[in-house]
């Protein structure tokens, strides 16, 4: 075995690449097999490698898109419910909006609260409109009222409030025993009512409101 080593030590000293064709089989094989596996990891390196790197950053775009188109296909199988409901509140605002009176019929309608309030058998001590409140496109108007009456004309009041045909809410009631023998009852109470703005208004409410905001960062 040593002989054949020194042989073969001898054999590789005298190679010349020009005369590749006379090596041994042996070393010719092995020669062949260290090429090709130094191409195969050459393309490796150079070639799958850089596949590999993109192959990878096409499957992680995919799984992105993949959740963005989930997504937008969920909102569009909800955007009909979703345009249902709102046409649901366009028309239920609609149907707030006309329930609050313009600023021609607040008068009409302080007379129909008091009307209420007699046809109910109260009497009024107090009915005091007090100065409105501009909101964003509406305006609260409240009222302090004072009324005496037993306690079933009281509940009458508040049905018939109630009953109108515009908004208007009881606010910081106070009720009290006017008289123990009568059982004559004292409420005190904050009426709301509120009627829309108009387009001159609302430009006007804007316009104030941003003039408080520039007061006060000076």
């Amino acid at each position: 075995m040593s002989l054949d080593l020194e042989n073969l030590g001898e054999q590789l000293s005298n190679l010349e690449f020009e005369n590749i064709g006379n090596w041994p089989l042996i070393i010719r094989a092995s020669m062949i097999v260290v090429i090709c596996a130094a191409v195969l990891g050459l393309g490796y390196y150079f070639d799958t490698m850089p596949q590999q790197d993109e192959l990878n950053r096409v499957a992680s775009e995919e799984a992105g898109l993949w959740s963005t188109f989930e997504t937008k296909q969920q909102k569009a199988v909800l955007l009909e419910s979703y345009k249902r409901q709102m046409k649901e509140m366009e028309e239920s605002f609609g149907t707030m909006l006309r329930q609050l009176p313009s600023r021609n019929e607040v008068a009409e309608l302080l007379v129909d609260i008091t009307q209420t309030g007699l046809a109910s058998g109260l009497s009024f001590e107090l009915f005091k409109p007090e100065k409105e409140s501009p909101k964003e496109f509406y305006a609260e108007l409240p009222i302090k009222v004072k009324v005496g009456g037993d306690y079933h004309s009281m509940g009458e009041f508040a049905g018939g409030i109630a009953a109108l045909p515009r908004i208007v809410t009881i606010h910081d009631v106070t009720l009290r025993v006017s008289d123990k023998n009568t059982r004559r009852l004292s409420m005190e109470a904050v009426a709301k009512t509120y009627r829309y703005l108009d387009e001159e208004e609302i430009v006007a409410a804007a316009a104030a409101k941003k003039k408080d905001k520039r007061r006060g960062r000076k």
